[in-house]
């Protein structure tokens, strides 16, 4: 019975060769974007239904469907079958990005149906992040609208090449030949700046099918294709096989010790057996002994093709690597410039620290100068603090750790990154490399005799870094003080750095707007770190209020070293005490951003010391910070001393 039933279930002939003719068709990734009410859902709709990729009951659905949500009358309302979300059918927009798969007998198509709310404006930059393509909605009764200027923009700078510019609802200006060429000559003289290889204009009625699939004829005056027509034929494929061979490492495949293979998809160009290929990171060279695929050995890859390399040498290459060829290796460093797209409500700030994810790689990052501004209205140059979300900016960054890349002019897969939240690990901003920066291939570390360790020890003491935070007025200053005070007196080597005292030099020129604030700790983070390597006990006594700003000066310092202290004072008793009179004022709105009143305070979750100010003295804090660092030292002493693992 199992035999006759598999039997049974078996692919016939015919299914094989429909299977394998699906495999050989090209696939063409593209988006439609554009202003609200441009008719972008109704167009794939159309598009879905005209290539049969509908169901009789999807198709029965949508009827029901239409009558109850629809805005067409008693006409299908072909947007339906991508506004999923109730939230989208209840209010007629699209919120949510939609991706839809179809084929034709030509090609295989996957689009991304894209928001054109301004406020959904990230949404659309996630579907452009993969296309090849994009369809510009403009409806001809309003011509070009500022959402369309922002998504060709957006278009633009994540590397799309390749434009349909869809003049939608012709229908309802009478198929009039005149405004689709003023509508043309707007967008051409709008995007002659944007790099766009090609743009096709196309009039076209999504609702009615007009030139969609089938030409119109009530447009006989339009000799160009239809959509389907240019959408099967335009060529974006061959340009990742040209390209040098990148390979990013996604997995070191070792089952067993006669075996050691490194897994991942080719991201641009072609290798063959035999090929010279080069680390990217380390320089180191050999040569492919096998291409190991799904059904055996190959003797030539190419881009998207996902195998299994093994290469004469036992060169090492871990995860995040790449192999290259060598006689075009892509760009390694750990500073360059870069444009960011801003996802978050939260702002992107710089000296903040986050996660920088590529390809395969992961390190950690920061901001280190936002050059600017890019208004995705006009592309003018707009002097910034900070981007908001939705924004796009040129940005500085710097990376812990070196990575290899490519620009993301020359290879759009090598040259892309996401920016990840340290705490909430949501993706914040997604990022278009540019260049390296100079100073990173001028500037090495200077190997130094004396270290950290000689330097504490002729002070016979450990380093460390206590780290104050809490609120105004919390204590902290006081706390500080008397604990240098007796560290001094038992002839600790130390040195308090206090906010107020800070800004009245090294960060003098630091307001108090949350991108100031990051940016003051960042520059205390780094005196600090010398401080430490310096030997000393250093007390640093600051708000630091934001959680992240913490994190990154911890990361800073030596395993151990940093040593975070909450000051844990309610807001209740520190306005009470006001000593510098600064809550009454900001409780009558005369300071702006003042942290607890109008700007935030993320109070630590896991404090080595937590001391609860409450009913205690300022000496009894210090005792305890005493006896935990009396521990510690005589912890760290039974260790060096042969008791440690």
């Amino acid at each position: 019975m199992r035999h006759i039933l598999a039997k049974s279930l078996a692919p016939t002939d015919g299914v094989r060769d429909y299977m394998a003719a699906q495999e050989k068709k090209s696939l063409l990734r593209f988006l439609t974007c554009g202003s609200v009410d441009d008719g972008k859902s109704t167009l794939i709709g159309r598009l879905l239904s005209d290539t049969k990729q509908i169901f009789e009951d999807q198709l029965a659905a949508l009827e029901r469907d239409s009558r109850k949500h629809g805005t067409t009358g008693d006409d299908i309302d072909f947007a339906l079958l991508v506004d999923g979300l109730e939230a989208e059918r209840e209010q007629g927009i699209t919120i949510d990005v939609a991706y839809r798969f179809f084929a034709t007998p030509k090609r295989k198509f996957i689009v991304a149906d894209t928001p054109g709310h301004e406020q959904y404006t990230r949404n659309m930059a996630t579907g452009a992040s993969t296309a090849d393509l994009a369809i510009v909605l403009i409806d001809a009764r309003q011509g070009v609208l500022r959402q369309t200027r922002r998504h060709s923009i957006i278009a633009s700078l994540l590397g799309i090449r390749h434009v349909v510019l869809a003049v939608n609802k012709i229908d309802l200006v009478g198929f009039d030949k005149a405004v689709f060429e003023r509508i043309i000559e707007d967008y051409r003289q709008f995007s002659h700046k944007l790099g766009f290889e090609t743009i096709v204009p196309i009039p076209m009625s999504a609702r009615y099918g007009d030139n969609v699939t089938s030409r119109s004829d009530k447009t006989d005056w339009y000799s160009g294709p239809t959509l389907i027509e240019h959408l099967e034929t335009v060529s974006v494929d061959e340009a990742a096989v040209e390209l040098p061979f990148r390979f990013p490492v996604q997995y070191v495949n070792r089952p067993n010790l006669d075996f050691r293979g490194f897994a991942g998809t080719i991201a641009s160009g072609s290798v063959s057996q035999g090929d010279e290929v080069v680390v990217a990171k380390s320089g180191k060279s050999s040569h492919v002994r096998r291409i190991v695929a799904h059904g055996g050995d190959l003797d030539q890859a190419v881009a998207g093709q996902a195998i299994t390399l093994v290469l004469d040498d036992e060169v090492e290459v871990s995860r995040g690597n790449m192999l290259v060829s060598p006689a075009a290796r892509p760009q390694v460093a750990d500073q360059f410039a870069a444009n960011i797209v801003w996802f978050d409500e939260h702002a992107l700030l710089p000296g903040r620290s986050y996660i920088l994810r590529t390809e395969t790689d992961q390190t950690s990052a920061t901001v280190t100068d936002l050059k600017y501004r890019v208004n995705v209205n006009d592309f003018a140059h707009e002097a910034a603090k900070s981007l908001e979300m939705n924004e796009v900016g040129i940005c500085n960054l710097s990376t812990r750790a070196p990575i290899a890349f490519d620009t993301f002019g020359e290879n759009r897969t090598t040259g892309a990154f996401i920016l990840i939240d340290r705490i909430t690990n949501a993706t914040v901003g997604a990022g278009m490399l540019l260049h390296s920066l100079r100073r990173a291939e001028n500037i090495h570390w200077q190997s130094l005799d004396v270290g950290k360790r000689g330097r504490a020890d002729m002070k016979n003491q450990r380093s460390a870094v206590f780290w104050f935070t809490g609120l105004s007025g919390s204590g902290k200053s006081t706390i500080a003080n008397l604990f240098e005070k007796k560290l001094f007196a038992t002839g600790r080597h130390t040195y308090i750095l206090d906010g107020d005292n800070v800004r009245h030099g090294l960060n003098r020129d630091l307001g108090f707007t949350d991108a100031d604030r990051v940016e003051n700790i960042r520059r205390v983070a780094e005196v600090a770190r010398l401080m430490a390597d310096a030997g000393l006990i250093v007390i640093v006594s600051f708000i630091s209020p934001f959680s992240a700003e913490r994190r990154m000066a911890r990361e800073l310092m030596a395993d151990g070293e940093f040593v975070e202290v909450f000051v844990d004072t309610p807001f209740e008793e520190c306005a009470r005490r006001d000593p510098k009179g600064l809550y009454a004022r900001a409780l009558n709105g005369e300071i702006k951003n003042f942290t607890g009143v109008d700007s935030p305070y993320e109070a630590p979750e896991n404090p080595e010391i937590h001391l609860r100010t409450l009913g205690k003295t300022a000496e009894e804090m210090v005792e305890a910070l005493e006896l935990w660092l009396n521990e510690r030292d005589i912890a760290e002493d039974q260790y060096d001393s042969g008791g440690g693992i």
